[in-house]
């Protein structure tokens, strides 16, 4: 099995592909060299042994290379993954028959993969086909017509005896931070059409990253890491607020971020343990000097940029995820503490929620997310969480507002009236 990449001239909406094939990751910033992958079929399943199978992987993926009149990062033969959050439980990987990309300088590819008898004229016609006609199991669907919105433990109990509790260890200094995350659980009469589920986050979230592996779907504004050649990138966000309508209000609340000692420190707490984590993997690597605003429909975060040079031979994007997740954004810090403080009292199965999601090429490079601001849609049934990061100074009434803030990313997508 081998693959084989060309140049391609037509020009197809590779989000609205993705969103119907199943496979699909955009990232639209200028920065980023490979914006939009777009994964059709299977041609083959690679499980992820972690926390430490990225080298195996890589070199099964490699083992996949052909001819390429493209080159560069997303061209040949295509991983694409979500990893659930737990970073002991294995992972898989799929590399798709067909991947369609296009870089940030407008070059489009097209990438077969199998045994030659599929060419690029075929698979082309069958990424039309996939664009133009009804979504896999969509032929006689109807949309659901009620929903019943419950949440995975009370409230008022995830107030009181999650959020509560930790924050009282975290004052008598058995950790610094902790992030708990809420589950809710949609069930719905009829399937949710997940394509359209894909269109609505990218109308609400143009600048976020845009996934959909299978039944896992999700619009986050959070890179976990790229790699692309010796170039490692990052965007860690921690530190949250509500927007506002009324511009000067949400101005204030964007300043209030900002100012806040407790968001702030949060944020900081991110920052150096990424730092620490990438630089034994980096020729040089650094960071913003301060946090910026990040801006999203429904929130404001704080966001700070790494960026920095890989040593040669360059990790793999597998290796520095691996070496990565969960950062304190996500899990908390000390790590193995928080940890097990989210194992005793989060009461939830987080699955796939805040775990790395993207792509890797066989040469190593990739971009992969913190896999918050999704869901898991299962037939009639959708799972999904919001976090929040309980420090010292956290009030339990007031991260419960914020787990309702940010469950109206999704939710607003996935109800539709």
């Amino acid at each position: 099995m081998k693959s084989l990449t060309v140049r391609l001239d037509a020009d197809l909406d590779l989000v609205a592909l993705g969103a119907r094939s199943g496979l699909l990751w955009t990232r639209p910033r200028a920065d980023d060299p490979v914006p939009v992958l777009v994964g059709i079929g299977r041609a083959l399943h690679l499980k992820v042994e972690r926390p430490g199978g990225a080298a195996e992987v890589q070199a099964a993926l490699a083992a996949l290379g052909g001819p390429n009149e493209v080159g560069g990062a997303g061209t040949g033969a295509v991983a694409f993954g979500a990893f659930p959050f737990d970073r002991s439980a294995p992972g898989e990987l799929v590399v798709p028959e067909v991947v369609l990309g296009r870089g940030a300088d407008g070059r489009r590819w097209l990438t077969v993969v199998g045994d030659g008898s599929v060419g690029p004229d075929d698979a082309l016609a069958r990424a039309r086909h996939a664009l133009d006609g009804p979504p896999p199991g969509t032929a006689a669907a109807h949309e659901p017509t009620s929903y019943d919105l419950r949440s995975a433990l009370p409230p008022e109990v995830w107030r009181d005896e999650v959020v509560a509790p930790a924050r009282d260890r975290i004052r008598r200094g058995e950790l610094d931070k902790v992030v708990l995350a809420r589950e809710l659980v949609l069930h719905t009469d009829h399937p949710v059409a997940l394509p359209a589920v894909i269109g609505a986050l990218r109308d609400s979230f143009p600048t976020a990253i845009v996934f959909r592996i299978g039944g896992f779907l999700g619009a986050t504004p959070e890179l976990l890491v790229s790699r692309h050649g010796d170039i490692v990138r990052a965007h860690p966000l921690a530190g949250t607020a509500p927007r506002s309508d009324d511009p000067a209000a949400d101005g204030r609340l964007a300043a209030g971020l900002l100012a806040s000692t407790k968001d702030q420190a949060e944020h900081r707490i991110t920052i150096e343990w990424l730092l620490d984590g990438l630089l034994p993997f980096c020729s040089y690597v650094d960071a913003e000097p301060e946090p910026t605003i990040v801006t999203l429909a429904n929130l404001h975060h704080l966001g700070t940029r790494v960026e920095g040079r890989l040593s040669s031979p360059p990790a793999s994007v597998l290796e520095l995820v691996a070496a990565l997740h969960p950062t304190p954004a996500v899990g908390g810090d000390p790590q193995a503490a928080a940890l097990a403080v989210i194992a005793e009292l989060e009461r939830a199965e987080r699955g796939r929620y805040a775990g790395p999601t993207g792509w890797v090429d066989g040469a190593g490079n990739g971009a992969f997310a913190v896999a918050i601001r999704s869901a898991q849609i299962d037939g009639l049934v959708t799972r999904f969480f919001a976090g929040v990061g309980v420090v010292a100074d956290s009030n339990p009434e007031a991260e419960l507002a914020e787990t309702r803030t940010k469950f109206r990313a999704i939710l607003g997508s996935l109800i539709r009236p």
